[in-house]
């Protein structure tokens, strides 16, 4: 229980910040079918699998929802203060993903040939979201029915990146000009002040159309296409680590892309010590259930 909710909070710490998917943090971790799999569950399982799917994301929702809570109280100021600093450990983070990931689906990615494509795609949609300006399209300063209508649109892309390891649903976000609005407007929440929670509400309306309508879709492609889906994930991280470069152009005070002058190594090391970490103690974990298992 302890490792789903650790796995909810990093989770959130990476969907905060526009660059690394959470999606990558549950494939590192290791729970990424399980993840898929009870999202699809719990609107379209049987009753037995939808209780096992409210367990399941209850844990993880419980430590998603502290770690999140904590970016928008800390992460937020930190991004834009410290953003070459937070950018280099996300991209030590992401660079040690992608070789263990080859490594633990190795089976897949033997499977070439037309896959590359995938790949090649996959890299193609991150760096393309990433290069979209679209903020100042649609107000989101009040409430307008095409505010809402926006803020529905966007919730919907960026859970259903979210959830895919490698672009950031943040990234999108950002692409639409609603991420600062977002954290704006959860730091209010937490502090009673209801003055954009409409725009919360308009997200979370995205957030369940996603679920309904594309997660399902996207178990059953995981399952019948698992080679071809495995090559595009791996193009989206590839595409991701241009994306993370990128990210101080994004501000809402833009700031030059990542060059190796604003390149931080220490923070890349201590984001590739931090994934190193979490695959040790997943292993660690791992061994502990098979010798119990063995056991009894």
């Amino acid at each position: 229980m302890l490792y789903i909710i650790l796995t909810g909070f990093i989770m959130a710490l990476a969907d905060s910040v526009p660059g690394v998917s959470g999606g990558t943090i549950v494939f590192i971790m290791g729970l990424y079918d399980e993840f898929i799999t009870s999202l699809s569950d719990l609107f379209h399982g049987t009753k037995s699998q939808r209780i096992a799917a409210v367990k399941f994301l209850v844990k993880l929702l419980l430590g998603w929802a502290a770690g999140m809570a904590l970016a928008v109280s800390v992460l937020a100021k930190v991004f834009v203060s410290g953003i070459y600093e937070v950018s280099s450990l996300f991209l030590g983070l992401v660079a040690v993903s992608i070789p263990i990931i080859l490594y633990e689906e190795r089976e897949s990615y033997r499977r070439t040939g037309k896959n590359l494509l995938w790949m090649l795609l996959g890299a193609a949609v991150v760096v393309a979201i990433s290069q979209l300006s679209l903020a100042g399209t649609v107000g989101t300063d009040s409430f307008s029915v095409p505010g809402a209508l926006y803020a529905v649109l966007g919730g919907f892309l960026a859970i259903t990146a979210m959830v895919l390891p490698g672009i950031s649903g943040s990234t999108v976000l950002m692409a639409f000009g609603l991420y600062l609005s977002v954290i704006t407007a959860a730091h209010e929440l937490l502090q009673l002040n209801f003055h954009s929670a409409w725009l919360l509400l308009s997200l979370l309306v995205g957030v369940v159309l996603s679920v309904l309508f594309v997660l399902k879709w996207l178990k059953k492609m995981l399952e019948i296409h698992h080679a071809a889906m495995m090559y595009g994930i791996l193009g989206m991280m590839i595409g991701s680590l241009y994306a993370i470069a990128q990210g101080p152009t994004t501000l809402e005070s833009p700031m030059p892309a990542m060059t190796w002058g604003t390149f931080h190594i220490w923070y890349f090391l201590i984001g590739c010590a931090a994934v190193l970490g979490l695959t040790g103690l997943r292993n660690a974990l791992q061994r502990r259930r098979t010798a119990e298992g063995t056991k009894s």
